[in-house]
């Protein structure tokens, strides 16, 4: 393990299963995520528990699934994604919102409550233009073409 601290992210998955959590996130991140091996824990005072560490773009979590929810995910806490343009924006986006829910400014959640916000790479730029704050608390999912 490269990072001398790595987040862990706690989920609800059915069944307690780390490996529907680990699929969902491999869908979408593709090569360039990597899952190490399933750690099962056993039956917990959350029900069944398994962990998984993980590579997101180079970047080592630790995930682990209860059958039981324990504390859900907030918005006191959430992953950014600094994308190149407006494809990659609506990858994202789309794959997040499908089962999750669009917030405000690029910020959703997903089908497990994580909060994403998807921004482009030159944010700062295009929040420099006239009227780029007011562009942006009238969108959900960020238009690039809107600045």
């Amino acid at each position: 393990m490269s990072n001398k601290i790595t987040p862990s992210l706690w989920f609800n998955a059915d069944g307690g299963l780390i490996s529907k959590v680990v699929e969902y996130y491999k869908n979408i991140f593709e090569t360039d995520f990597e899952a190490g091996h399933i750690m099962p824990l056993g039956n917990t005072p959350s029900g069944n528990t398994e962990m998984c560490q993980v590579k997101i773009f180079g970047q080592n979590y630790m995930l682990m699934s209860t059958e039981k929810e324990h504390h859900p995910f907030n918005d006191a806490m959430a992953l950014t994604i600094n994308c190149t343009d407006q494809i990659e924006i609506d990858k994202y986006w789309n794959y997040f919102t499908k089962e999750g829910n669009e917030v405000q400014c690029g910020w959703c959640t997903d089908k497990y409550g994580l909060r994403w916000q998807v921004i482009p790479t030159n944010l700062g730029e295009l929040m420099s233009k006239p009227n780029a704050w007011k562009v942006m608390m009238n969108q959900k999912k960020i238009i690039i073409e809107e600045y």
